[in-house]
């Protein structure tokens, strides 16, 4: 049987500026993106908590490997912890403008041009949260003008 895709539950992240670690268009650029806050709406209600982060690589090729670190609390008061590794790609002809300091040209881009998946893990600490670590997620994800909207699928 094919697997099925069924949404689950988004989450809204605004980020503060990155904190480029290098930028070397051999070597590829490495950043690191704080998470400020966010929202979480659908099967899961809740906010994302100050302190995660996104560490990028991009290489000379524009393809960026990202890991994202970051935890939730839901409108009851539980807490969870989210790993969301993936990829973003976008088309040949932005490629160079990923090596500058100006990344306002994501806004000229339309969203369908960009590949940007991800599969999150879950750590939970509680029995209500615990089909999270029962089940595979793939994640959807779309840059935003102040962050990122990540759509998380159920893999059924």
């Amino acid at each position: 049987m094919s697997p099925q895709l069924i949404f689950s539950f988004r989450i809204e992240i605004q980020v503060t500026s990155p904190i480029v670690v290098s930028n070397d268009r051999e070597y590829g650029k490495r950043q690191l993106i704080p998470i400020a806050s966010g929202s979480v709406s659908g099967d899961i209600e809740g906010k994302v908590l100050p302190g995660g982060i996104d560490s990028q690589i991009i290489d000379k090729n524009g393809l960026c490997r990202l890991s994202a670190r970051y935890a939730v609390e839901t409108n009851d008061g539980e807490t969870f912890y989210i790993e969301n590794n993936g990829i973003r790609r976008i088309p040949e002809k932005w490629r160079d403008q990923l090596f500058s300091h100006d990344m306002s040209f994501f806004n000229e881009i339309s969203a369908q041009d960009i590949y940007f998946k991800t599969t999150p893990t879950f750590e939970v600490y509680g029995k209500s949260l615990q089909w999270l670590t029962e089940n595979l997620f793939v994640c959807s994800a779309q840059r935003s003008a102040s962050g990122v909207y990540l759509d998380m699928y159920k893999v059924k």
